[in-house]
């Protein structure tokens, strides 16, 4: 959103808004890195991807990744959801903005979580880009959280990052 500065009140340094961001330096605030993670649910099974990459390499994840500069973070989501797994949905809700301190061993990072519940089961996935594979998890269970693809049974210790807590937070806004 851009505005066009009208402002010529003065404040309490004597500055018009004009002065004050001419002056301004963007430097002395410390800035986080954006990311979005997005939980695609079809039915009772949830979207996820192993990672191919370091932190938490071979670990599955719900899909997501960086924000570029000057991209809105739902079309992060938008982006990252399709090159990781080839999928393109329609609008996803805001499920929840993650900032614990320590929730990504690379730094201070923040996350806006997205999240879609689908009705048919007839959703292809295509792994790519930093994901090795990606698989449909059914959720067998919320409250401790398990979940089964095949032979392979995960649990909330079993997600990298924060997404066992981003994932149970989606199952309670998607109203599962």
């Amino acid at each position: 959103m851009t505005r066009k500065l009208t402002s010529n009140q003065l404040d309490k340094n004597g500055q018009t808004e004009e002065e004050f961001l001419r002056l301004y330096n963007p430097d002395k605030y410390p800035k986080p890195s954006l990311t979005a993670d997005i939980c695609v649910i079809v039915d009772r099974s949830v979207l996820l991807i192993r990672r191919g990459g370091h932190p938490f390499l071979n670990y599955w994840a719900l899909p997501g990744g960086f924000a570029n500069r000057n991209e809105d973070l739902r079309s992060t989501a938008e982006r990252e959801l399709e090159e990781e797994t080839g999928l393109t949905i329609g609008p996803m809700k805001l499920i929840g903005v993650y900032s614990a301190p320590g929730r990504d061993p690379r730094g201070w990072v923040v996350s806006a979580a997205y999240g879609i519940h689908l009705t048919s089961s007839d959703v292809t996935v295509t792994a790519g880009d930093d994901a090795s594979d990606a698989e449909w998890f059914h959720i067998e269970s919320t409250e401790p959280l398990t979940l089964t693809c095949g032979t392979t049974i995960l649990h909330e210790e079993d997600l990298a990052f924060d997404h066992a807590v981003i994932l149970q937070d989606a199952i309670r806004e998607l109203k599962l």
